[in-house]
């Protein structure tokens, strides 16, 4: 029997992996109040990218489906922004960090012509 891969699910895959890739970087940070505190934020804001994600493919229609990808996409950026943050204050941290300011952005990007396909398909449908 063959199995079909699933686009949607190995994206699912993706955003989860790269909120667990962020999880064990932020347990090997120093603890101290500044990155306690990036710790907090990023740890939500990786972790929502995934959680939206799963939402969209269960969208109601597709103006729900276009508004929670803007929100994955949003959580996408919010994480780079603690990723940088991150760096500057552990700069021993930067290739770590590198890596997954590199993975946002293709799923910033990935996200993003996504959102593309679906408003096509929405001016279209008009």
């Amino acid at each position: 029997m063959t199995q079909i891969t699933n686009p949607y699910r190995d994206l699912e895959k993706r955003t989860t992996d790269f909120a667990k890739q962020v999880m064990l970087m932020c347990q090997n940070l120093p603890k101290d109040t500044i990155n306690n505190c990036y710790i907090d934020q990023i740890i939500r804001s990786s972790g929502s990218i995934g959680a939206n994600y799963r939402e969209a493919n269960e969208a109601l229609g597709k103006k729900d489906l276009a508004y929670r990808l803007r929100i994955a996409r949003k959580e996408i950026k919010e994480t780079r922004h603690w990723l940088e943050l991150i760096t500057a204050a552990n700069p021993f941290f930067e290739d770590r960090a590198t890596i997954l300011i590199n993975e946002s952005d293709e799923l910033r990007n990935i996200f993003s012509s996504i959102l593309n396909k679906v408003s096509e398909r929405n001016r279209d449908a008009v």
